[in-house]
């Protein structure tokens, strides 16, 4: 499917309408990034936002280019990924509907460090960083909020480096299952076993015996081809809690 954008399809001009609308609330307002803005600054964002739709495999951005606006996934999966001059693939990420691409933001040199790409169709909102930056500099909630943000994120970045440096394959994928499922809140995981192998550095062969193992202590279960399920979080927690050191 080719890529296309409409650049009135998001919030019309003056009308300040959303199609994503939940319960009258307008799709900003269900954006933890634009939530702490007073609703004239967030209209402003959505009056000059616009609707991209790419289909499974696109690239949505590449390595390399311009950061021009906060991406919002409205719908479908996208990959975030670096390729190594070797060839090998480095998934940073798998981002779903709801979540948004906005780390790189704040960089000087305003490229991405990596590549989007879409797992499904995906549509996604673009809302301007220019617009945004400037918002930020006379709202100080808004401000305080994206730190708040930000803590977080440092937080799950460090959870990370943990799971990275567990030996065995076992208890890493069972970590990774348990994050995933925590994102997902409690619902399928959408992921091939090449694209887990590649977020948490172990062969696609490792993730799949492993993977097995998990499947007949009836930690998580096989929905079909690239759809998990955890079925007993608390099992998994134990099993990586007795592998991961105290602070």
């Amino acid at each position: 499917m080719r890529t296309t954008e409409n650049k009135s399809a998001c919030c019309p001009a003056g009308t300040g309408h959303c199609p994503f609308l939940n319960a009258g609330t307008a799709c900003t307002a269900e954006i933890r990034m634009f939530r702490a803005l007073p609703d004239k600054s967030q209209h402003e964002l959505r009056a000059a936002a616009s609707v991209r739709t790419c289909g499974r495999d696109e690239m949505l951005f590449e390595e390399g280019s311009s950061i021009d606006a906060i991406i919002v996934i409205r719908k479908g999966k996208v990959k975030l990924c670096h390729l190594e001059p070797s060839g090998d693939e480095f998934v940073l990420d798998i981002l779903h509907e709801g979540q948004a691409i906005w780390h790189d933001i704040f960089l000087k040199d305003h490229l991405y460090h990596y590549a989007g790409i879409c797992l499904e169709e995906t549509e996604v909102c673009l809302f301007s960083r220019d617009r945004y930056m400037h918002i930020l500099e006379t709202e100080k909630d808004a401000a305080l909020s994206l730190i708040a943000m930000l803590n977080t994120e440092l937080t799950a970045a460090k959870e990370k480096a943990v799971l990275l440096s567990i030996r065995d394959p076992e208890i890493r994928l069972a970590g990774f299952m348990l994050e995933q499922d925590s994102r997902n809140a409690g619902r399928e995981i959408h992921m091939s076993l090449e694209d887990i192998a590649a977020s948490i550095g172990i062969r696609p062969e490792t993730v799949s015996r492993n993977m097995m193992k998990l499947q007949r202590k009836k930690l998580i279960t096989r929905v079909r081809r690239g759809v998990l399920k955890v079925t007993d979080r608390a099992a998994l927690l134990e099993m990586v809690q007795r592998e991961t050191p105290d602070e």
